[in-house]
């Protein structure tokens, strides 16, 4: 377990590379079939026909994407014991079929837990652009992590 990352090894200003993944219309039409089924994520048409300006990935949809990425490429590599939530949500841009999102996390605060002297929270904030650099996606949330030396 020495191996993992633990609380008392972030630092505010730190950034972590999530990695990449490139998003389908297969992946788009499936995901909005079963948890976002409005027009605009589910046919061309209607996305043309939208503001979105084509057939895009549902907010969700991306946000689970960026999840699995922040998920693979550092907190299972953590102690991580859960987040209390989300503070900030943007989606900034649409998704289209054939877009590759890039994502990485910054740490940008570590607070002790008084109450918990085992954990402490670190706030971080989670982007992804596709692949012309522009942001499609923003989030920060608190994330818990056990201590290396509880009571340290």
């Amino acid at each position: 377990m020495s191996d993992l990352i633990h609380f008392e090894d972030f630092s505010p200003g730190q950034v972590y590379d999530l990695g990449a993944l490139t998003v389908t219309r297969e992946e788009i039409v499936e995901f909005a079939s079963e948890f976002d089924p409005q027009p605009f994520h589910l046919d061309e048409d209607a996305g043309k026909a939208s503001i979105l300006g084509g057939l895009a990935a549902s907010g969700w949809h991306t946000g689970s994407l960026v999840m699995r990425l922040l998920a693979t490429n550092l907190l299972n590599k953590t102690s991580g014991r859960g987040s209390p939530g989300i503070s900030k949500l943007q989606w900034k841009r649409p998704v289209f079929p054939g877009d590759t999102l890039t994502a990485r996390a910054e740490i940008l605060e570590t607070k002790e837990l008084r109450s918990k002297p085992d954990l402490g929270i670190v706030t971080v904030r989670v982007t992804a652009a596709n692949q012309q650099g522009t942001e499609v996606l923003l989030w920060e949330n608190p994330i818990l992590f056990a201590k290396r030396e509880p009571g340290s």
